[in-house]
């Protein structure tokens, strides 16, 4: 495979990194179901994929405005990463409007 033009931080596979890059495209050209349904694939085959937790909190908070499901992938991430700015941020940013009871 050709070197990287990004550090792979969380070492994932060739396949991984091309799904990934492919479910972001459907993403950015909003065919919405199809994003969702490829990180959800990818998930199940590696539960704790910290970049697919990410975009599907991305996905579930700005583009479907399902916040409570953005909370819960950006809750995942800082399990395992508490530091992690960037899903601290985006959790606290789609709690505003969560109503839990």
């Amino acid at each position: 495979m050709a070197e990287l033009p990004f550090k792979n931080t969380y070492d994932l596979s060739p396949e991984q990194l091309l799904a990934l890059d492919a479910a972001e495209e459907m993403m950015e050209r909003l065919d919405l179901g199809a994003a969702e349904t490829a990180f959800l694939t990818m998930l199940e085959e590696a539960p704790d994929c910290i970049p697919v937790l990410n975009n599907l909190g991305h996905l579930y908070g700005k583009l479907l405005s399902e916040f409570e499901k953005a909370v819960e992938y950006y809750e995942k991430v800082l399990q395992q990463e508490p530091d992690n700015a960037w899903a601290r941020d985006q959790r606290r940013r789609y709690l505003r409007y969560c109503s839990y009871d």
